[in-house]
């Protein structure tokens, strides 16, 4: 029996599809990026015919390129930008509203009164989250109370809330399965993480009709069939995580204690907690890292909402560069120091901050500063907001790491990471096998499907390709990072009880 599994690796600017084999070997791939939308301030969608075009070309494409047949394939695993929020009709698949990304900011009010009502600690109790707009729930109630009509035929029935994961598999199914996992479900605000059900209170509070929700599976689980004729085989979807998750499966942190970063669009660090939840005192969340067999693995979690969107925005936005690539030689021509800070709050800042209004900012400029010092000051904003997050977990009595395993577009550049392990004073880790959002889809539905017994053998597919080991005075981390610092607390809008 064929021991090849597909993912579809759906992210916030391009999907991406990857034909795994059983060693995770990537047999093929296909890649295709599509447009982003900002229509205020704040505000970010996709065109959800997007999404899904897009994924069905990278699938078509893989497949193509690999040699194979469809009924070569074993399994199908789906990993996805999460919170991105999804509503659409259930009898014809369509979206009433374009979807409103996990980056989006316009129900930054709403949430703001949600806090002065005293709903955050209910919130935090039940579902490990903060009350931010970065979640999907305030992003699900103002699509029904802004869309015409769409409350009411909420609550006949008629409509369907997802996110990406969910939204792909009703499509890829032919509308016949409506489900989601554990990971996505949890980054709802409306997901007990505690009871692994939808609450009803939190459902009563953001008054959303329960009909809309998606069934909630483990990682590892039948989902649904696609049809026959997408791909031409009637192909099982076994395995889904959100992105974060997926990645922290690729990197095969089974184990409590170990942590990943992955630095895609944005920065997203996990520390796998094991059975316990844990509660942070410092602003991470406590979330889902998976559940397997109806057993939960929980993680405390940082999100950082702009790490190579930094670089996009710096190569299409003020086109100060011609390919992200190119910040790597700009960075040895400059050096560590700088002096030069870019605090890429676009969207307002992440975790440990959690400030929507705060915005971007460039500080240290002279006469002298030119491209290069304002692109290594990109490259450097991802390594201290990473700090912040590990400072953070030192504070909640998390063990300073022995290793950050790191993924994603940004780890290739060699001069980052030895900054990172720098700024950080921790061994950095690249593994063999970079795609490894992809490659934890990949793995749950292979689970699912048998081809691996368990998470050990799983485990032993991983490979380290370099170890970056932190070289840097700790008097000149300190000053950088002091720095860095300041920064930000000159573009916040709020300071952090």
């Amino acid at each position: 029996m064929s021991h090849y599994l597909l993912a579809i690796d759906q992210g916030t600017t391009s999907s991406r599809a990857i034909i795994f084999d059983a060693h995770g070997g990537a047999r093929a791939s296909a890649q295709q990026e599509f447009a982003q939308h900002f229509p205020a301030d704040g505000w970010v969608e996709h065109d959800p015919e997007d999404l899904w075009f897009s994924t069905l070309a990278v699938c078509r494409q893989a497949l193509s390129e690999s040699g194979l047949q469809a009924a070569d394939i074993r399994a199908i695993g789906i990993t996805n930008q999460r919170e991105t929020t999804l509503v659409w009709d259930a009898a014809t698949g369509e979206a009433i509203h374009p979807a409103i990304v996990w980056q989006d900011r316009r129900t930054a009010d709403y949430c703001a009164a949600l806090k002065a009502a005293g709903h955050e600690a209910l919130i935090n109790a039940r579902t490990g989250l903060l009350i931010d707009p970065y979640f999907s729930a305030g992003k699900l109630r103002w699509i029904l109370e802004h869309v015409p009509g769409a409350r009411e035929r909420a609550e006949r029935g008629e409509l369907r809330f997802g996110t990406v994961d969910s939204f792909l598999l009703w499509r890829l199914t032919g509308g016949k399965v409506h489900r989601t996992d554990a990971s996505n479900a949890a980054r709802t605000l409306l997901f007990n993480i505690h009871t692994q059900q939808w609450d009803a209170d939190l459902l009563a509070l953001f008054d959303i009709p329960s009909s809309l929700l998606p069934e909630v599976l483990d990682c590892a689980a039948e989902f649904g069939v696609i049809e026959p004729g997408i791909l031409g085989a009637a192909l099982p979807v076994l395995g889904m995580a959100g992105d974060q998750q997926a990645a922290l499966i690729g990197q095969a942190c089974f184990s409590p204690g170990m942590v990943k970063s992955t630095y895609g669009t944005g920065c997203f660090l996990i520390q796998n907690t094991g059975a316990t939840p844990v509660t942070s005192r410092n602003r991470l969340l406590t979330t889902v890292a998976y559940r397997l067999k109806g057993e939960v693995t929980y993680a405390v979690e940082g999100s950082i909402f702009v790490a190579g969107a930094a670089m996009q925005w710096l190569r299409d936005g003020i086109k100060l560069i011609k390919h992200a690539e190119d910040s790597e030689e700009l960075a040895r021509q400059t050096g560590e120091a700088c002096g030069v800070y870019l605090v890429p709050a676009f969207t307002g800042l992440g975790a440990p901050y959690w400030d929507p209004k705060a915005r971007g900012a460039i500080f240290g400029l002279t006469r002298d500063t030119g491209i290069k010092e304002i692109v290594t000051a990109g490259l450097q904003a991802v390594c201290y907001q990473t700090r912040d997050l590990l400072e953070a977990m030192a504070q909640d009595g998390a063990a300073a790491p022995s290793a950050l395993r790191v993924d994603g577009g940004m780890v290739v550049n060699n001069w980052l990471m030895q900054f990172l392990a720098d700024i950080l004073g921790v061994p950095v880790e690249r593994p063999q096998i970079n795609e490894t959002t992809a490659l934890g889809a990949a793995y749950l539905a292979g689970l699912q499907a048998g081809v691996y017994r368990d998470l050990d053998e799983i485990a032993g597919h991983w490979q380290r390709q370099q170890r970056y080991q932190p070289n840097m005075a700790e008097t000149v981390r300190a000053e950088l990072y002091a720095g860095w610092l300041n920064a930000v607390s000159r573009v916040r809008s709020e300071v952090v009880s």
